[in-house]
């Protein structure tokens, strides 16, 4: 099974704007009466960053993708038998949701702000619990083992 976690997209919508400045511009100048040059560069300029914008709107980049055997971080697959650890920390961007590895000088850290506010519980549950399957840890439920159960 495969979890996607994408990026907030609000985060973009500076780039559907810009398209739109850049338009606005096109209709200044097509009526100040410039040649149409000028226009269609202009024109062809913002129609093409504003549809990027919307493209990236609907499909924000992935942040992370969660595999049964691997976790893909911005790219970088690490399987989940290298993961010791995962927690939370600050950093010089905020808050980030680490993923300490076996390489103590290669931590994986995805900042908490580009996720969807949602979604931040979320993923942590779900890297504890493929972190706890990978290393075969169980939920301790409280309970006492039963008689039948000896020990090893």
């Amino acid at each position: 099974m495969r979890t996607t976690y994408r990026m907030r997209a609000g985060r973009f919508l500076g780039i559907l704007a810009a398209g739109l400045i850049i338009l606005g511009v096109a209709a200044v100048l097509w009526a100040l009466g410039l040649p149409a040059v000028a226009v269609s560069v202009f024109l062809t300029l913002g129609g093409m960053i504003a549809v990027a914008g919307l493209y990236i709107l609907a499909r924000p980049p992935k942040v992370a993708r969660l595999r049964d055997n691997d976790i893909e971080v911005r790219g970088v697959r690490t399987p989940w038998t290298d993961v010791t650890e995962v927690g939370r920390v600050q950093t010089t961007h905020g808050e980030a949701i680490v993923l300490r590895t076996k390489q103590p000088d290669h931590p994986i850290l995805l900042p908490v702000s580009w996720l969807v506010p949602g979604q931040v519980t979320s993923l942590e549950n779900t890297l504890r619990d493929k972190l706890n399957a990978a290393h075969g840890y169980t939920i301790w439920d409280g309970t006492a083992p039963d008689d039948a159960d000896g020990a090893e």
